[in-house]
């Protein structure tokens, strides 16, 4: 791991300042010169959301299901609310471009509204980040194309990549070289005609939160290549790091989440008197799959003895303990979404079907990111790190199937393990002083924040100005 770079430790921080998002006045005073700056030496950036991220929008009824202005979600717990959030349930697809169900990403949520007792509530997403890019002089298109600021004559700086965090994270990482490629040539005829550079070599900065990450480090491995039909890995190539100079992964669940496998056997709530998101639905998105922990850190043992359930990615072992779309309660949603099969025991089937290739699927994933190679020598590699709060690290399952539970916590931001963001593969039995990580990365930024509050504390916006605008590079 390469060990360069510096921490810029904002004074509000130190302060023990609680005030929730960034001092734009303040980082304007900081990078003021740099940030009126406009040319070629300086990287367009790119912003990659994690999940639930992203706004999606039914193109069939132009509705949001996801995102919405009056509201976050659709309600899950109605049959048209599950219908428009679930992904189709198939003997044959995996959630994956083929299985079109009609609704596309449309914009990063910068802020969501949830009602609690017909309360309306306003929750900061991404609203923090891009208030800080914004005052690093970077021009936002989304914000610029909707009329929310009037940049004048200026071109744009800034991109967000939103993507249907719902699908399998290898397709939105194939989108992302797509999406990137359009961007980057916008850019460079900016600079044909500002700066009379023709073809010039454009290569983004990206800002990536949790699973997006994720998203990121793929298209950076393997550009737009899938995974191989026949479970072996794509070739490493590092195709999308050709158009990539330094990337951000904030709370990056580099190793997964415990919180992902416990969600997708007891299902999820947005919170308190929220609707729940159930087992049956969420088990039909690959990407929660994809967000599980790996086997060598036991993140699920039996209850009764504390003893590792064995492989969490065996079919076998969820339709013995009837997990997820293997329950006897997926039928209720089964039922909704496989309209034109009346049996239940083939509904059933279906579903054991769909899980069992999603959790196969979602094991190659990993085999493909867990590769320890480093990285290119033009691309730089930084980690956002939360560390002080109660994390699941390990959940307890009764024998014979189940809610499941939280047995053990470690450090972390209350979501993603400190050690799965640095993909630390030290183990109790193979303890060392030093790290031992595939992740071949710059320099870490630990901060005593929660998962969703990373992107707006002054700490993190100040030093990703100084990442992006002022740290050296090679």
């Amino acid at each position: 791991m390469r060990k360069t770079g510096t921490i810029v430790i904002a004074m509000a921080a130190l302060a023990g300042c609680a005030s929730r998002g960034p001092n734009t006045d303040f980082l304007a005073i900081n990078y003021q010169r740099t940030a009126q700056l406009e040319g070629p030496d300086r990287n367009p950036v790119l912003v990659i959301p994690g999940l639930l991220g992203s706004t999606l929008r039914d193109t069939r009824t132009n509705e949001f299901v996801w995102g919405g202005f009056e509201d976050v979600s659709v309600n899950p717990n109605q049959p048209e609310g599950l219908r428009a959030l679930a992904l189709p349930a198939s003997p044959s697809l995996d959630g994956r471009v083929s299985d079109d169900d009609g609704v596309e990403p449309t914009w990063v949520l910068a802020r969501a509204r949830v009602k609690v007792l017909g309360l309306p509530f306003n929750l900061n997403v991404y609203a923090g980040i891009l208030q800080a890019l914004g005052a690093g002089g970077y021009r936002d298109e989304s914000l610029g194309t909707a009329g929310a600021i009037d940049y004048g004559p200026d071109h744009f700086t800034c991109f967000q990549y939103p993507y249907d965090w719902r699908r399998d994270i290898v397709e939105s990482a194939q989108r992302l070289h797509d999406y990137i490629a359009d961007k980057r040539a916008y850019v460079k005829g900016e600079y044909a005609t500002r700066f009379g550079i023709e073809d010039a070599d454009v290569r983004f900065d990206i800002v990536a939160h949790s699973m997006g990450g994720l998203v990121a480090r793929y298209f950076l491995m393997y550009g737009d290549a899938d995974l191989p039909a026949d479970g072996s890995l794509p070739e490493l190539t590092w195709a999308g790091a050709r158009f990539v100079d330094r990337v951000i992964l904030v709370g990056t669940p580099n190793a997964g989440s415990a919180l992902s496998f416990r969600n997708l056997v007891n299902g999820w709530s947005l919170g308190f008197l929220q609707p729940t998101y159930t087992a049956g639905l969420l088990g039909t998105y690959p990407s929660v799959y994809q967000l599980m922990p790996r086997n060598a850190a036991t993140p699920v043992v039996w209850r009764d003895t504390g003893e590792p359930v064995g492989d969490l990615y065996a079919p076998s072992l969820w339709q013995a303990q009837g997990w997820g779309l293997s329950s006897a309660q997926a039928d209720a949603e089964l039922r909704l979404l496989l309209p034109g099969v009346t049996d239940s025991g083939q509904r059933a089937a279906i579903g054991r079907e769909m899980q069992a290739r999603l959790l196969r699927r979602a094991k190659q994933f990993h085999r493909a990111i867990d590769r320890e190679a480093p990285l290119p020598e033009d691309l730089s590699l930084m980690l956002v790190v939360g560390d002080d709060r109660s994390t699941a690290a390990v959940i307890g399952a009764p024998r014979g199937g189940g809610k499941v539970s939280i047995v053990a916590t470690g450090d972390g931001d209350g979501t993603v393990l400190r050690s799965s963001v640095l993909h630390d593969q030290r183990r109790a039995d193979d303890w060392r002083p030093t790290l031992r990580s595939p992740l071949d990365y710059d320099t870490a930024l630990f901060l005593p924040e929660t998962h969703t509050h990373l992107t707006d504390s002054p700490t993190f916006t100040d030093n990703i100005l100084h990442w992006l605008l002022e740290d050296p590079r090679d």
